[in-house]
């Protein structure tokens, strides 16, 4: 039976360009919601008919209990990033030290705190935190994802496996960027940044120190790129039509995010952290309400469309134009790597060409928005590019296949016994 005969007599359900909109959206496939291949599917049920063998030995049971673990993680991927969680927290939290002097404190907690003081400097270590908090991240995503959103889009009346992982993702997206954006904005407001100023980034440098709960928000975001970035190599499921722009998008961002917390210009990055959040924010929110029927989808992605062209554009502009005229006249401009001063002309293209780089694949998005609002506004609702039932038709057969393959590998193994 197809999708349509399921939807509510006299109500038919309207297909949306706004649900096409991947174009400007950085959200990745979490691990939960990847395509499951043909050869996953098989590789468990062999796990599963060897577990189901007696066991012969210590040795058998030690291979079961692994098996065991393997076939739990994979139905539950939230499984091992929470178990190194709960080794590396455990093992800090107990041994009574949380100072500096713990090896664990720097994957734990943020370093280089100057004496007793709310301000901390930059070093090696913290590496140490970005890469603990990858683990963090991913546990966060696939726990949510498994065992509070795919309810909630059941409740929410979403049919189908691709359209409830869709949601899924989304619906983590604004989770994120709804926390993100808003702790952005309140560490601004007490900053001289406030409004995104942009005298103030170049003043003050080189910012060798920063307070706590920035340095915390900008390693924090570090961490999300980064784990978002390893996920999207890992990535199983057929790329998405923008996936050259998407992969370009993260490569800008996490080079822009390391240049400038190594050479210290972190006001800059702050800004720039601010307009991906709150319009990503955004457009994760239109995506959902398409997915619901929702009849607040066109005036939310009006919205997304003016939030997008105010923060990703007037802002990245106001920031392009500010590296040419400001960047060389406020503040300090020259090269000293005894004072690590690289305001100077070394670091003025770098900078330049990095941001109108992100300009140019937030520019080509905004052309094909701009596109889908006008087919909004002007030719009323029109069917997907890629439509929903498409994507459960490739699931199905996806499914199907893998069936095929289990039921024929299940048959020579009985051929075998016999």
């Amino acid at each position: 039976m197809s999708s349509k005969h399921l939807q509510p007599p006299g109500r038919q359900r309207r297909t949306s360009s706004v649900g096409a909109i991947n174009l400007g959206d950085t959200t990745v496939p979490g691990l939960t919601t990847m395509q499951e291949s043909v050869e996953s599917k098989t590789a468990a049920q062999a796990r599963l008919r060897a577990l189901s063998e007696a066991p012969k030995g210590d040795a058998d049971l030690m291979r079961k209990f692994c098996l065991t673990y393997r076939e739990m993680s994979y139905r539950h991927t939230w499984l091992t990033p929470l178990v190194l969680l709960a080794a590396v927290y455990g093992a800090y939290f107990l041994s009574g030290n949380l100072t500096p002097s713990n090896p664990l404190h720097p994957f734990v907690a943020v370093s280089y705190q100057v004496g007793d003081s709310d301000m901390y400097g930059k070093g090696i270590r913290d590496l140490c935190f970005v890469f603990f908090y990858m683990i963090f991240f991913t546990f966060l995503r696939e726990f949510l994802m498994e065992m509070a959103l795919r309810p909630l889009a059941s409740l929410m009346g979403i049919v189908g496996e691709q359209k409830t992982k869709r949601v899924m993702e989304q619906t983590y997206s604004m989770v994120y960027y709804g926390i993100s954006g808003p702790f952005g904005v309140y560490i601004m407001y007490y900053t001289d940044l406030w409004l995104f100023a942009t005298k103030p980034m170049y003043a003050t440098y080189p910012d060798l120190t920063n307070q706590f709960l920035y340095k915390v928000f900008y390693l924090g975001q570090a961490a999300f790129w980064m784990q978002q970035a390893c996920v999207m190599v890992l990535q199983l499921e057929k790329p998405r039509k923008d996936f050259k722009e998407l992969v370009f998008h993260h490569i800008i961002t996490l080079a822009l995010i390391w240049l400038s917390y190594v050479f210290h210009f972190t006001k800059m990055g702050l800004a720039i952290y601010i307009t991906m959040d709150i319009s990503d924010f955004f457009i994760s929110l239109s995506k959902t309400l398409n997915y619901m029927d929702s009849i607040l989808t066109p005036p939310f992605f009006v919205l997304f469309v003016i939030s997008w062209t105010y923060l990703r554009h007037y802002v990245n502009l106001k920031i392009l134009w500010s590296v040419l005229t400001e960047f060389r006249t406020v503040g300090n401009y020259t090269l000293d790597f005894a004072t690590q001063q690289y305001k100077c002309w070394i670091s003025l293209p770098i900078v330049f060409t990095l941001i109108f780089a992100l300009q140019l694949v937030n520019l080509y998005w905004l052309l094909l928005i701009l596109r889908i609002l006008y087919r909004l506004l002007f030719k009323g609702i029109q069917k997907d590019e890629r439509s929903d039932t498409e994507s459960e038709d490739e699931g199905t057969s996806a499914e199907a296949s893998a069936s095929g393959t289990i039921e024929s590998s299940q048959k020579s193994d009985k051929k075998k016994e016999k």
